[in-house]
């Protein structure tokens, strides 16, 4: 008797599992960015992390937008990393769950990209969350009708 993963298609569980480990990697940089502005700004978290005889903030704009746009991965990548694993069991076509775990990828590195590196005025950032937003809610929704 075989398992519900024998239905998953190779090239497809290939493709979901290279597309998190860009998101993942994406996640774990933006945890350095902040650092790195963090620093650059003398905006420090706590102030044990304050070098001593520096001056520093409590909050800058320039660091707060990065956190912004981490605390939007995790509400956004996160879902993904579920709802792609389980949009393995639908059977989908290799082309169209390919391009939709791309999507979602590149959508989130552009959203991070137009808020919080390279500040590019709406309507890029709304887009480029709407890619990846609409293509995560497709998957669950053929999740939904699948398993109904």
């Amino acid at each position: 008797m075989g398992t519900i993963f024998d239905t998953v298609d190779p090239v497809v569980f290939k493709s979901y599992i290279f597309w998190s480990a860009v998101l993942g990697l994406k996640m774990l940089v933006m945890s350095i960015l902040t650092s790195t502005k963090r620093h650059a700004k003398k905006a420090y978290a706590s102030p044990e992390d304050v070098p001593k005889g520096v001056k520093s903030v409590t909050s800058d704009p320039d660091v707060e937008r990065i956190r912004r746009a981490h605390l939007n991965d995790l509400e956004n990548i996160l879902p993904f990393f579920v709802i792609g694993f389980l949009y393995l069991f639908t059977n989908p076509s290799v082309l169209v769950a390919t391009n939709l775990f791309r999507a979602v990828a590149v959508a989130r590195i552009v959203h991070t990209l137009v808020y919080a590196v390279f500040v590019i005025p709406q309507p890029a950032r709304g887009l480029s969350w709407m890619v990846g937003y609409f293509s995560t809610a497709y998957m669950a929704v053929k999740i939904i009708l699948q398993f109904l």
